[in-house]
Protein backbone atom coordinates (compact mmCIF):
# COMPACT_ATOMS: atom_id res chain seq x y z
CA UNK A 1 0.00 0.00 0.00
CA UNK A 2 1.44 3.38 -0.73
CA UNK A 3 0.03 7.10 0.73
CA UNK A 4 0.41 9.25 -2.48
CA UNK A 5 -0.63 13.20 -3.34
CA UNK A 6 -3.68 13.79 -3.46
CA UNK A 7 -4.63 12.10 0.05
CA UNK A 8 -4.77 8.44 -2.35
CA UNK A 9 -3.42 5.17 -0.87
CA UNK A 10 -2.66 2.85 -4.00
CA UNK A 11 -3.02 -0.60 -2.75
CA UNK A 12 -3.03 -3.99 -4.96
CA UNK A 13 -6.29 -5.50 -5.30
CA UNK A 14 -5.86 -9.61 -4.75
CA UNK A 15 -9.39 -10.48 -4.09
CA UNK A 16 -12.38 -9.39 -5.73
CA UNK A 17 -13.87 -6.27 -4.27
CA UNK A 18 -17.30 -4.74 -5.39
CA UNK A 19 -15.73 -1.21 -6.09
CA UNK A 20 -13.33 -2.73 -8.08
CA UNK A 21 -15.76 -4.89 -9.97
CA UNK A 22 -18.18 -2.04 -10.80
CA UNK A 23 -15.33 0.41 -11.60
CA UNK A 24 -13.85 -2.70 -13.71
CA UNK A 25 -17.59 -3.11 -15.16
CA UNK A 26 -17.44 0.81 -16.48
CA UNK A 27 -14.30 0.25 -18.22
CA UNK A 28 -15.18 -2.59 -20.18
CA UNK A 29 -18.32 -1.54 -20.88
CA UNK A 30 -16.84 2.11 -22.16
CA UNK A 31 -13.91 -0.16 -23.85
CA UNK A 32 -16.45 -1.90 -25.50
CA UNK A 33 -18.77 1.07 -27.06
CA UNK A 34 -15.24 2.84 -28.15
CA UNK A 35 -13.60 0.51 -30.92
CA UNK A 36 -15.24 -2.50 -33.19
CA UNK A 37 -15.08 -6.16 -31.49
CA UNK A 38 -12.12 -6.90 -33.19
CA UNK A 39 -10.00 -4.21 -32.34
CA UNK A 40 -10.99 -3.84 -28.56
CA UNK A 41 -8.29 -5.90 -26.54
CA UNK A 42 -10.22 -4.49 -23.00
CA UNK A 43 -10.08 -7.41 -20.56
CA UNK A 44 -12.47 -8.65 -17.66
CA UNK A 45 -11.96 -8.53 -14.16
CA UNK A 46 -11.92 -12.13 -14.38
CA UNK A 47 -9.51 -12.51 -17.38
CA UNK A 48 -7.39 -10.03 -15.70
CA UNK A 49 -7.22 -12.16 -12.82
CA UNK A 50 -6.70 -15.29 -15.05
CA UNK A 51 -3.87 -13.60 -16.75
CA UNK A 52 -2.04 -13.09 -13.48
CA UNK A 53 -2.25 -9.44 -13.87
CA UNK A 54 -1.99 -7.44 -11.22
CA UNK A 55 -3.97 -4.88 -10.27
CA UNK A 56 -4.59 -2.11 -8.13
CA UNK A 57 -6.58 0.50 -6.76
CA UNK A 58 -6.27 4.48 -6.34
CA UNK A 59 -8.60 5.05 -3.30
CA UNK A 60 -9.45 8.52 -1.35
CA UNK A 61 -10.74 7.34 2.17
CA UNK A 62 -13.16 4.65 0.96
CA UNK A 63 -14.02 5.78 -2.76
CA UNK A 64 -12.08 4.21 -5.40
CA UNK A 65 -11.10 6.84 -8.01
CA UNK A 66 -8.73 4.99 -10.64
CA UNK A 67 -7.89 1.44 -11.10
CA UNK A 68 -4.54 0.11 -13.11
CA UNK A 69 -3.28 -3.22 -13.74
CA UNK A 70 0.48 -4.95 -15.34
CA UNK A 71 1.00 -7.99 -16.97
CA UNK A 72 3.98 -9.83 -18.07
CA UNK A 73 3.74 -10.87 -21.35
CA UNK A 74 7.50 -11.46 -22.16
CA UNK A 75 10.99 -12.03 -19.92
CA UNK A 76 11.03 -8.33 -18.44
CA UNK A 77 8.34 -7.27 -20.09
CA UNK A 78 4.87 -6.06 -19.12
CA UNK A 79 1.63 -4.54 -21.02
CA UNK A 80 -0.94 -1.56 -18.96
CA UNK A 81 -4.18 -2.78 -19.03
CA UNK A 82 -7.59 -1.62 -17.84
CA UNK A 83 -5.98 2.11 -16.71
CA UNK A 84 -9.37 4.22 -15.45
CA UNK A 85 -9.63 7.29 -13.80
CA UNK A 86 -13.48 7.23 -12.61
CA UNK A 87 -15.27 10.14 -14.28
CA UNK A 88 -16.06 12.07 -11.47
CA UNK A 89 -12.08 12.22 -10.67
CA UNK A 90 -10.94 12.99 -14.20
CA UNK A 91 -8.57 15.84 -14.60
CA UNK A 92 -7.10 16.30 -11.41
CA UNK A 93 -4.00 13.71 -12.30
CA UNK A 94 -5.45 11.13 -10.33
CA UNK A 95 -4.28 9.23 -13.80
CA UNK A 96 -0.60 10.33 -13.32
CA UNK A 97 -0.38 9.00 -10.37
CA UNK A 98 -2.00 5.32 -10.87
CA UNK A 99 0.33 5.22 -13.91
CA UNK A 100 3.50 5.72 -11.92
CA UNK A 101 2.81 3.22 -9.29
CA UNK A 102 1.83 0.64 -11.75
CA UNK A 103 5.44 1.29 -13.52
CA UNK A 104 7.34 1.73 -10.19
CA UNK A 105 5.54 -2.03 -9.05
CA UNK A 106 6.33 -3.16 -12.45
CA UNK A 107 10.24 -2.46 -12.16
CA UNK A 108 10.11 -3.92 -8.54
CA UNK A 109 8.68 -7.15 -9.91
CA UNK A 110 11.79 -6.77 -12.52
CA UNK A 111 10.02 -5.64 -15.30
CA UNK A 112 12.30 -3.84 -17.81
CA UNK A 113 9.96 -2.78 -20.84
CA UNK A 114 6.06 -1.42 -20.18
CA UNK A 115 4.40 -1.45 -23.13
CA UNK A 116 0.78 -0.39 -23.86
CA UNK A 117 -1.85 -0.30 -26.85
CA UNK A 118 -4.55 2.12 -26.44
CA UNK A 119 -7.13 3.54 -28.68
CA UNK A 120 -6.27 5.54 -32.30
CA UNK A 121 -9.49 7.95 -31.75
CA UNK A 122 -9.76 11.10 -30.53
CA UNK A 123 -11.62 9.53 -27.30
CA UNK A 124 -8.48 7.85 -26.45
CA UNK A 125 -6.94 11.57 -26.74
CA UNK A 126 -6.05 12.34 -23.48
CA UNK A 127 -4.80 8.61 -22.33
CA UNK A 128 -2.36 9.36 -25.85
CA UNK A 129 -0.87 12.74 -23.92
CA UNK A 130 -0.67 11.10 -20.47
CA UNK A 131 1.03 8.68 -21.58
CA UNK A 132 3.38 10.69 -24.08
CA UNK A 133 4.02 13.02 -21.24
CA UNK A 134 5.17 10.28 -18.92
CA UNK A 135 8.11 9.22 -21.40
CA UNK A 136 5.85 6.55 -22.91
CA UNK A 137 7.07 6.35 -27.07
CA UNK A 138 5.11 5.28 -29.91
CA UNK A 139 5.85 1.40 -30.65
CA UNK A 140 5.17 -1.37 -33.43
CA UNK A 141 2.76 -3.77 -32.03
CA UNK A 142 4.14 -6.00 -29.21
CA UNK A 143 3.39 -9.69 -28.20
CA UNK A 144 0.44 -11.32 -30.12
CA UNK A 145 -0.60 -7.91 -31.35
CA UNK A 146 -1.11 -6.94 -35.26
CA UNK A 147 -1.12 -3.51 -36.96
CA UNK A 148 -5.02 -2.02 -36.57
CA UNK A 149 -5.69 1.22 -38.10
CA UNK A 150 -8.25 1.66 -34.06
CA UNK A 151 -5.23 0.70 -32.10
CA UNK A 152 -1.88 2.53 -30.99
CA UNK A 153 1.66 0.70 -29.28
CA UNK A 154 3.71 2.50 -26.75
CA UNK A 155 6.33 1.48 -24.80
CA UNK A 156 8.85 2.68 -22.27
CA UNK A 157 11.94 1.63 -20.50
CA UNK A 158 11.79 1.60 -16.87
Amino acid sequence: MTECAHNLTIKAVLTKEAKVEALLEKHHALMRASSPEESCHVMTADELRASGAMLFGAWEGNELLAIGAYKAFSYHNVELKSMHTAEKARGKGIGKVILAELLNQAKKAGAQHAYLETGSCERFLHARILYETQGFQYCEPFGAYTHDPWSVFMSKSL
